[in-house]
């Protein structure tokens, strides 16, 4: 006469995995055809409080779609064959690259090849950078082409002529826009970000005051482009159109800074904690300077030359943007 006792640990970081989860807002569910009182153990253990047994895989299937009827995602992870109509079912199925099957990999949408869970949560970290840089690329090209569109309207509006040549559009659009703003894809992922409560799914991307921030800080570009302008004209300059478009081009640098974190401001994240954006602006602004002072390109963007004085107060004036962003994060810190 004897007995056998097995006994399937849970692993060491388990218990970690699941609190980190639960501070993303993240909401984890164990539902497991094992033993109803073996479950309950376990979730107990874990810190689990919604924990399912003695469930049959349409059980799995059912229980998916109850939370996805709540307009929840849902992030479903197994291993086992009777696991993949919920893998197949859930928003993103989650399989064990290891010892999962081959039915359970095949129904997934996604593989574990460690089969740890706690990788699910370097996963999250990295589908929300990925997610806030779209948002930040978005935010960055609408805003700078909003401000073309506000300083070309404008302009006849206060009898001023039409500011930018198409060479010049065509030159911020590839270059100024094009450079900085691949490089938001290399931004490192903001302090908060594990700690913010999960995107509606259903919600739209140019919701959170980014619709706002395009329309007003595109029209501060349209202003702050035209003003120069109007200035340069009223004093008589020459090289008016020349400081206008290098006004808009830095004005759009300065911008590219100043969203590179939602809330945290430029100084407090580095200006070099970004590198590949660090080169880009470099590359950017040498190509600037070499419409304005090259012969050959004064020729082909019909630019002149700028004096040291008009090149430092263009450089002044395009900085509104910077610190008017800025400062619109600040705003957004005081009322958090």
């Amino acid at each position: 006469v004897g007995s056998l006792t097995i006994a399937d640990t849970i692993k060491a970081d388990a218990e970690k995995a699941i609190n980190q989860l639960k501070m993303t807002g993240i909401k984890t569910t164990m539902l497991s055809g094992d033993k109803d009182t073996v479950v309950q153990y376990v979730a107990k253990k874990l810190g689990i409080r919604n924990a399912f047994g003695d469930l049959l895989p349409e059980d799995k299937v059912e229980k998916v779609k109850e939370i996805k009827a709540r307009k929840e995602s849902v992030a479903f992870v197994g291993d086992g064959v009777n696991d993949a109509p919920a893998l197949k079912n859930a928003d993103i199925g989650i399989a064990m690259g290891i010892n999962g099957t081959e039915v359970s990999k095949e129904a997934s949408h996604m593989i574990l090849l460690d089969d740890n869970f706690a990788t699910i949560i370097v996963a999250v970290q990295h589908g929300r950078k990925i997610f806030d840089n779209i948002l930040k690329f978005i935010k960055y090209i609408m805003t700078g082409n909003s401000g073309e569109i506000w300083a070309i309207f404008l302009a006849p509006l206060f009898g001023l002529p039409i500011p930018l040549m198409a060479i010049h559009i065509l030159w911020i659009n590839l270059v100024t826009d094009g450079l900085p703003g691949l490089t938001l894809a290399s931004e490192p992922a903001e302090a908060n970000i594990m700690k913010r409560q999960p995107r509606n799914s259903t919600e739209s991307i140019f919701s959170k005051g980014m619709t706002l921030h395009i329309l007003w800080v595109g029209f501060l570009m349209g202003i702050v482009t035209i003003g120069m302008q109007a200035y340069a004209i009223h004093v008589a300059n020459s090289h008016w159109q020349t400081m206008t478009f290098t006004v808009l081009c830095f004005s759009q640098l300065g911008h590219v800074m100043a969203i590179r974190s939602e809330r945290d401001s430029t100084f407090k994240i580095g200006f070099l904690s970004n590198k590949p954006m660090v080169g880009a602006l470099l590359i950017t602004v040498t190509l600037q300077l070499m419409i304005i002072y090259v012969p050959f390109c004064n020729e082909i963007f019909k630019t002149q030359p700028l004096t040291m004085y008009e090149l430092l107060l263009t450089l002044a004036v395009s900085s509104t943007v910077f610190w008017a962003v800025e400062i619109e994060k600040w705003i957004k810190n005081i009322k958090k």
